[in-house]
């Protein structure tokens, strides 16, 4: 299979977040071959297709629950952890494998519309989920969720994990669109000892290690108490050294930071949700500034309550400047970068989040017949930044491409009809709200 997409405006998202006019962006066997000026491109035996808008890579959501699609909505008014012990956590006792799967599908197709072809999962019955992921086309990285609470046994979830790796290997599926790694839940859902047993297991396969770390000031007190931080609990219990994702990490200190810059740890910002609950605005210009990988992730539909990144981008500007009183802090090119290359960067990945020769050919076209975009396509870059960052967001979503494959045309997904997806959401839901009467 080989296509070329042509368009007036490409952003490659390039470390410097530079603008391409008139290029093009080749697809080969799933995987971009070329991006730059049509006039300087190779010549090209396949299909071609010329595009109103700009392209730019598939986003990546670095953390994200999409099956709670069918929970969208309940204890929308409660802080984290009650949100979680009195909404989330009866409600998912009451899911089927079958449940996650028709949860997970629409959210897939959700976040393709929005111009999301990676999403990071942290959930449960993993090959479910990642069948729904296969359906609609997108890709996973598939953290199965481990806790130690009552119920849940977090050595035959950690083990499970392990063979499974063991038996598929850590990507696979049509274009490696499938990656298995680990999801402890945190450090006041699963000891010090056992956090360290699954760093281990995750380290010995190359895996990514996820984990919620400091998203309210509340939850980690004993950790604080007893090591000063989760970061520094991480480190006394030889958890870093691997591939560590640490979601949310709204209250770190200075310490903490360069402790995860030291480490190369990659953190998942989550704006929406963090606000939403109220759990705080992190230091994401300190994390920035540091060196450290810093994506965006949605966190899951019950606690933001949408799947798109690109407001997710928007919030993190705004709140990163009005957390410092600063308008310069975090310009549009940097919110897109940590929306695309800055979330590869944080998962340990080099293989999506740019469209650069070798990575795979995950596109969205963003077209151009809006009024955010009135000025022109042809206005400096700056400005056209600006326009699609803080006005278009994802609304002009129309076509997607994962490894070169196209999953949404016309603003809708090509292999999942969306109104039944729904129709599937709603009826899992009417059977939870049913249980739990």
């Amino acid at each position: 299979m080989s296509l070329r997409l042509h368009a007036p405006v490409v952003l490659p998202c390039d470390p410097s977040c530079a603008v391409l006019r008139d290029a093009v962006v080749d697809v080969v066997d799933g995987r971009i071959t070329y991006v730059g000026a049509i006039a300087d491109a190779p010549a090209f035996d396949g299909e071609v297709r010329s595009l109103s808008g700009i392209l730019l890579p598939g986003l990546v959501n670095t953390h994200a629950h999409s099956p709670m699609t069918v929970l969208r909505g309940l204890g929308s008014d409660l802080p984290l952890l009650r949100w979680l012990q009195e909404q989330m956590w009866p409600n998912e006792a009451q899911m089927t494998p079958a449940d996650i799967g028709t949860g997970m599908l629409l959210g897939a197709v959700e976040m393709l519309r929005h111009g999301v072809t990676t999403s990071t999962e942290m959930y449960f019955h993993g090959r479910e989920l990642t069948a729904a992921v296969l359906a609609a086309g997108s890709r996973v990285v598939f953290g199965g969720a481990i806790l130690d609470v009552p119920g849940m046994d977090w050595k035959s979830q950690t083990d499970e994990l392990s063979s499974w790796i063991d038996s598929d290997g850590l990507r696979f599926g049509p274009g490696e669109r499938v990656e298995l790694a680990y999801g402890p839940h945190s450090a006041y859902t699963l000891s010090a000892p056992q956090l360290t047993a699954i760093a281990v297991e995750a380290r010995a396969r190359g895996a990514l290690f996820m984990v919620h770390v400091a998203e309210s000031p509340f939850e980690d007190e004993a950790a604080r108490a007893e090591f000063g931080s989760v970061p520094a609990l991480m480190k006394a219990s030889d958890v870093l050294g691997g591939r560590v994702l640490s979601a949310h990490s709204v209250h770190l200190s200075d310490d903490d930071i360069a402790l995860y810059a030291a480490y190369g740890v990659g953190v998942a910002h989550c704006p929406g949700s963090n606000t939403k609950l109220a759990s705080g605005i992190a230091r994401v210009p300190e994390m920035l500034a540091a060196g450290v990988a810093v994506g965006l992730g949605t966190d899951g539909p019950a606690s933001n309550d949408d799947l798109d990144l690109f407001e997710e981008a928007r919030l993190a500007g705004l709140l990163a400047r009005v957390s410092k009183m600063d308008a310069t802090v975090l310009g549009a090119a940097q919110a897109l970068l940590m929306a695309t290359r800055g979330g590869a960067d944080a998962l340990g990945r080099d293989d999506i989040g740019a469209l650069e020769a070798g990575r795979w050919g995950d596109v969205v076209h963003v077209a151009a017949d809006d009024p955010a975009f009135a000025t022109g396509l042809d206005a400096p870059d700056a400005q056209l930044l600006a326009n699609l960052v803080w006005g278009s967001g994802s609304r002009r979503v129309t076509d997607v491409w994962v490894a070169g494959d196209h999953v949404v045309a016309g603003g809708e997904s090509t292999r999942v009809d969306r109104q039944e997806a729904q129709a599937g959401v709603a009826a899992v839901a009417r059977r939870l709200r049913s249980v739990n009467l």
